[in-house]
């Protein structure tokens, strides 16, 4: 299996994130990225290829100007006001009784275009998150060109990214782009299948009104875990959109018998839905030794996840996402691989 990759994720560190009551370090840092890797390497998964550039017309296609132009420019603006030496987050939202408008203030902007304190901007985000849209896109130009499968090792993730939106580590929404790109080169139909641990809101919102795109999610129910405010059974999409969302919400403390039987239900819904591919927003944060979760999948059971997407029979492009027992993450993101070419 192709795996694309590039050094450019490694210009975004983010020294703290808002969690619990307290700024810690970053549980998304660039060690996870090198874990993944190595184990790609160590078992000789396939071809490891640096990225092509696409520009910017295809993130252009799912992201707001504006919203481009504010995270382009950030750490320039941040840095001018003479503040080069931390991390640009935000300290206040538009929250329910508040106008959402756009502020002049750098301030403003930033709280304006997130919705948690969790997407640090550096000296690097702007190129780290530009370069990890460009894997994917490479990901996917391989899977139009009649790849069966692929690897975009993505870092920093992206399902967390609305269109105008950053938060949960997430700038730029990857597998949208990919799923955008697939759809402005001729597929009819894609469905994402989300993994990750947290729900995928920015996916989500991005893709509600549409039914050229099927959203499957299986994640910790958002009465109890982040993000919260999306993620709901209930939310089956709007408009044309209607009945192509799909949340599988489920309770903490979740194995592979009541994880597994999710993923049947969703792979169900995708193969009625018959897409022309699939893309996997691929976060293995459903560990039972992850830090900011509360599954108890174990490695074996990754294989056993590959094992039934392959069973799709559908082109299949894997996008990175979350997952943070940084010594078990490349086990447990190339077990599906792996469980996927086995199948």
């Amino acid at each position: 299996m192709l795996t694309i990759y590039s050094d450019d994720h490694r210009l975004h560190h983010g020294r703290c994130e808002l969690i619990d009551g307290e700024l810690k370090p970053c549980f998304e840092m660039p060690s996870r990225a090198d874990h993944v890797l190595k184990r790609v390497r160590d078992r000789a998964l396939g071809e490891v290829r640096e990225p092509g550039d696409f520009g910017m017309q295809p993130i252009a296609r799912v992201h707001a100007g504006d919203y481009l132009e504010f995270l382009e420019g950030a750490w320039a603006r941040w840095a001018a006001e003479g503040n080069p030496d931390g991390d640009l987050l935000p300290f206040t939202w538009p929250a329910r009784t508040l106008r959402a408008v756009r502020p002049d203030s750098l301030y403003g902007q930033v709280g304006y275009y997130s919705f948690d304190g969790g997407a640090p901007i550096t000296p690097g985000t702007w190129q780290a998150v530009y370069s990890s849209a460009q894997v994917a896109l490479t990901g996917q130009q391989a899977i139009a060109q009649g790849a069966n499968s692929a690897f975009a090792l993505c870092r920093p993730p992206g399902h967390h990214a609305a269109a105008d939106l950053m938060g949960g580590y997430c700038y730029l929404n990857n597998a949208a782009i990919a799923a955008q790109a697939c759809l402005d080169q001729g597929a009819l139909r894609v469905a994402i299948l989300d993994v990750d641990y947290h729900h995928g809101n920015g996916t989500q919102s991005i893709f509600y009104n549409r039914n050229d795109v099927l959203v499957t999610s299986i994640h910790g129910d958002p009465s109890f875990e982040f993000p919260f405010f999306l993620g709901y059974a209930d939310e089956v999409g709007e408009g044309a959109g209607r009945g192509f969302n799909y949340n599988l919400p489920l309770a903490a403390g979740s194995d592979w018998a009541a994880w597994s039987a999710a993923l049947e239900s969703a792979c169900q819904r995708i193969a009625a839905y018959a897409p022309d591919v699939v893309l996997v927003s691929l976060g293995v944060d459903t560990f039972k030794e992850d830090p900011i979760s509360q599954f108890k999948l174990d490695s074996p059971d990754y294989l056993r996840m590959g094992q039934r997407i392959a069973a799709l029979g559908k082109p299949t492009l894997f996008i990175m996402e979350g997952g943070y027992a940084v010594e078990e993450i490349g086990i447990n993101a190339v077990n599906v691989l792996e469980g996927f070419q086995g199948a």
